[in-house]
């Protein structure tokens, strides 16, 4: 009888042990692997004037730090014609589909691995299911990680556009190796006049209304905490 009861005692151990390591606080978020594969569902339905296009919608986003690039395919609800948001760490950053582009520049360069280091903690929450560490960095963006697999699981842009983001897969390792994907088209290299009238990019009071352009503007802040 006192090996049935050992067994008990030992898995009891164990499982204590191991509730207490799961409730242990982390330094800080895991700073992102530098190659990966996201697929995001995003949902801009909270303000109207996030983006002139419909508010659900899905990424495939390939981050890429050695190479110093990162890809969003976004693809609208019930579109068939994706949107490539391309961007380099020179700062230039092509939007394009198969008729339209616009190219922009701007002042920071692709988001670091970690570029959530000094990201203040906001507890443990729930969501979708999953138990999270939640974070907080400069009043602007709210970041939810898997407790158990420090995985991006979603987060939440504190500015005007109300963006959420929620990651669907996540996928270490996987590179986009077609170089035709990373290319803009030639139509990106007309005279910029011809693309003034591109409505991928909905811009309220000097602010593009973007997910990953907010995410490039957010990096110069993060560089400054």
């Amino acid at each position: 009888m006192a090996w049935p009861l050992l067994q008990v005692l030992l898995i009891a151990a164990a499982t204590t042990a191991a509730a207490s390591s799961s409730g242990t606080t982390p330094d800080g978020p895991a700073p992102w692997p530098e190659q990966f594969h996201a697929v995001l569902f995003t949902n801009l339905t909270n303000v109207s004037v996030a983006s002139t296009g419909p508010p659900l919608r899905l990424h495939d986003l390939y981050y890429d730090w050695p190479r110093r690039r990162n890809l969003n395919l976004i693809r609208h609800q019930l579109s068939g014609d994706p949107l490539y948001d391309v961007e380099w760490n020179n700062g230039t950053t092509f939007y394009f589909d198969t008729a339209t582009c616009r190219t922009l520049q701007v002042a920071v360069g692709v988001l670091p691995p970690g570029w959530l280091s000094g990201a203040a903690y906001l507890g443990r929450e729930t969501t979708g299911g999953i138990d999270c560490h939640v974070w907080g960095k400069a009043g602007f963006i709210v970041y939810y990680e898997d407790a158990l697999t420090r995985r991006p699981v979603r987060w939440n842009f504190l500015d005007v556009t109300g963006i959420q983001q929620f990651v669907m897969s996540f996928e270490v390792g996987v590179v986009l190796e077609d170089d035709d994907q990373w290319q803009a088209p030639a139509h990106c290299f007309l005279d910029d006049a011809a693309n003034e009238d591109d409505d991928h990019i909905a811009v309220s009071n000097g602010i593009t209304m973007d997910a990953a352009r907010l995410f490039r503007n957010f990096a110069g802040a993060a560089a400054a905490y």
